[in-house]
């Protein structure tokens, strides 16, 4: 009951780059100023506000190091920011980074496909992915009972759902957007 409380805080490694300002003011820390950077949790999947080292520049979509150790471009971590409070230019940005997240840590998404669970009796998580229905979920399912899903390829091999990646950031997508009332892929 009360183990989730005790449980080490998860904290990021890495988060992307969705947008910068030099000259920035902080909208989760009020008062700071500097190099203030929008970014993507490569993990969590969460919006972040993250302080900039002076002087530094960043790259849109650029992967940077913002874990407890051995920060080099990063002061530190401000806080969460929600979507409808990040720049025009953020929000435009954040499909693309989205895409790449989920291109780039295919075997996690993967291994989240062949462990998805139902949530109800009558829904299981995987309709929630935009382009699975019921259809392309039992093929799925029976599937994965035969042998779990190695890639991407894999899964559009052995069950013909076209473009894994495109519907997993969807849903990353209406989950970071507030679209959807519950959360797969996106923590807290």
């Amino acid at each position: 009951m009360y183990k989730e409380q005790h449980a080490p805080r998860k904290y990021e490694e890495h988060a992307y780059v969705l947008d910068f300002n030099p000259r920035g003011k902080s909208i989760t820390v009020k008062g700071r100023d500097g190099v203030i950077i929008t970014g993507i949790g490569e993990d969590r999947l969460t919006i972040l506000e993250i302080l900039g080292v002076p002087n530094s520049t960043f790259e849109i979509g650029e992967k940077i190091y913002i874990g407890k150790e051995g920060r080099t471009k990063v002061l530190s971590v401000l806080g969460k920011l929600d979507y409808e409070h990040i720049s025009s230019s953020a929000q435009t940005e954040l499909e693309a980074v989205v895409v790449n997240i989920v291109t780039k840590n295919e075997s996690r998404f993967v291994e989240y496909l062949n462990n998805a669970q139902p949530l109800t009796p009558r829904i299981h998580a995987l309709e929630l992915i935009p382009g699975i229905g019921k259809t392309y979920m039992k093929i799925m399912l029976e599937e994965r009972d035969k042998k779990r899903f190695e890639s991407y390829q894999d899964l559009e091999e052995r069950v013909g759902l076209k473009d894994p990646i495109k519907h997993i950031s969807e849903r990353i997508m209406d989950e970071i957007t507030g679209e959807s009332r519950m959360n797969l892929f996106v923590k807290r």
